[in-house]
């Protein structure tokens, strides 16, 4: 198995090296469509980013405290719900699913969500809400975890979920923000043929194992003492 994280740090993260900044949460959309020939959605992060630039990724970023207040229509689902909230409390367990969605939407024009009135509300949610939709948590499932090691430009504390195309209000409508200067969907070997951050190709990969066998145990990914390390948690 290849390394979780990147064995080298990107040179211009070299000026922060030894720097201990705390991890930010965060979390990630694995979007698949198809059967056998699975594909997944992907995008390439423009030249410009200082945290994984040029890397193919999938959509996702920090949290927002206004992901505390969005609402939403449909919970996560019961296993989901668990393994998040032997985590965290189960008011942030939801606001990370809200993030993976609606930075998804920031950078695809994606929906995952059903239509509702539209509704006049500021900050990072407005566009969603006035595109009359509400989140859907319910067809979130759960896959992974990690922390980027000390000394990157960016940490964060990554939650990773995955949920399929039938999700999408409107699947067709891909529309890029400039973050992503390229958007996708890939079949997986082409996918795993990119040039990857390494966590992004073990998710990959988790991601697969894990629609082989739903109840294989959540990893979870990091560095201790200048080691990677990853722990399963059912």
């Amino acid at each position: 198995m290849s390394e979780p994280f990147d064995a080298q740090m990107d040179l211009r993260d070299a000026a922060n090296v030894g720097s201990r900044q705390r991890p930010r949460d965060a979390a990630t959309l694995i979007l698949t469509r198809g059967g056998r020939n699975l594909e997944v959605l992907m995008g390439r992060r423009a030249d410009s980013h200082v945290f994984m630039a040029n890397k193919w990724v999938f959509p996702g970023g920090r949290i927002d405290p206004s992901d505390f207040r969005a609402g939403y229509t449909g919970d996560l689902n019961s296993e989901t719900a668990r393994r998040l909230e032997k985590e965290l409390p189960a008011r942030r367990a939801r606001a990370l699913a809200l993030t993976a969605i609606r930075e998804t939407f920031e950078e695809t024009g994606l929906i995952l969500g059903r239509s509702a009135p539209v509704a006049s509300v500021v900050g990072p949610w407005r566009e969603y809400r006035q595109a009359g939709a509400l989140p859907d948590l319910s067809c979130l499932t759960y896959i992974a975890r990690a922390i980027t090691p000390p000394g990157r430009t960016r940490r964060f504390d990554a939650r990773f979920f995955t949920a399929p195309v039938e999700a999408l209000r409107d699947p067709d409508n891909i529309v890029s923000s400039g973050e992503l200067d390229e958007i996708a969907w890939l079949p997986i070997k082409d996918a795993m043929a990119l040039e990857l951050p390494s966590i992004t190709r073990f998710v990959l990969g988790e991601a697969l194992e894990q629609m082989e066998n739903p109840n294989r145990p959540i990893p979870f990914v990091r560095m201790l003492h200048g080691q990677h390390r990853i722990e399963r948690r059912d």
